[in-house]
């Protein structure tokens, strides 16, 4: 009886707890501290954050962690588009800190991240303008930004170069596009790129081929998808980071090779 009550008294501590973080939001962060308390109070369920930036196999390494996957499981879960009969889901798993039964299936898992994806994005007011974008480009633009951000504060002028190139007709040149290319669980899933990688065949390399990739390269966060609806407006058309992730952007190419010279 006084172990039911004990039990019963650290539900309710960490649902507190739980309220206390998403009201005041707090770092996600926290909650996943809180996971030994958590499984201990209630066995069945799991607290799992994904964070922004991850690709869907990155993901099911998550999941295969914390709710104990075997391979298999693992596997369903990558390839859960097939299973919906839809297209490849990348980009769609909505990056948060969820509470999750241990007992779901692959498929369950991915259609709750598919719901809060859609709960989160119905959120976002877009400007008149982004009526001319369908959701789908928004996804991959967003993905790309998610990767190549120093952060928050620069993502909507990075998104801002993005389209001044596809408006202006330029291959986009990105290298997290190579890293979604080259990437594999046995090498590393962001590996840096060298001037080799420029030349894979592959229909994500946009150093060789013109416009967006077929599909995202990871799935981004809410502010990654903000900024691929509300572009900084710049004339900028080239951009790079220093050491600290701080973002420096030129119109043409000659100072953007001058800001290389300059900060590498």
């Amino acid at each position: 009886m006084k172990l039911k009550y004990l039990a019963t008294l650290l539900v309710l501590l960490i649902g507190t707890l739980l309220g206390i973080v998403y009201y005041y939001g707090l770092d996600p962060a926290l909650l996943t501290k809180l996971s030994f308390y958590e499984n201990l109070a209630n066995p069945s369920v799991r607290i799992v954050r994904v964070q922004e930036g991850l690709r869907k196999e990155e993901i099911a390494e998550v999941m295969f962690n914390k709710l104990d996957w075997g391979e298999a499981q693992k596997n369903d879960f990558i390839n859960t588009h097939l299973a919906l009969n839809s297209t490849n889901s990348e980009g769609y798993y909505f990056p948060k800190t969820y509470l999750i039964n241990k007992d779901e299936t692959p498929s369950e898992v991915s259609i709750t991240m598919f719901d809060e994806f859609s709960k989160q994005t119905d959120k976002i007011k877009k400007p008149k303008t982004a009526q001319i974008i369908n959701e789908d480009t928004a996804i991959k633009i967003a993905s790309i930004i998610q990767r190549e951000s120093g952060g928050k504060d620069d993502m909507r002028l990075i998104s801002g170069i993005i389209w001044n190139r596809i408006f202006n007709g330029m291959k986009l040149q990105i290298d997290a596009t190579l890293q979604y290319a080259k990437g594999s669980e046995e090498e590393g899933w962001w590996r840096q790129v060298t001037p080799e990688d420029k030349k894979i065949k592959s229909s994500y390399n946009t150093y060789l081929h013109a416009g967006l990739p077929p599909g995202a390269i990871a799935n981004p966060g809410l502010d990654a998808i903000l900024a691929a609806y509300n572009p900084q407006k710049t004339k900028c058309m080239f951009y790079l980071h220093d050491k600290n992730r701080n973002i420096h952007c030129a119109i043409t190419y000659e100072e953007h090779k001058k800001n290389i010279q300059k900060y590498y």
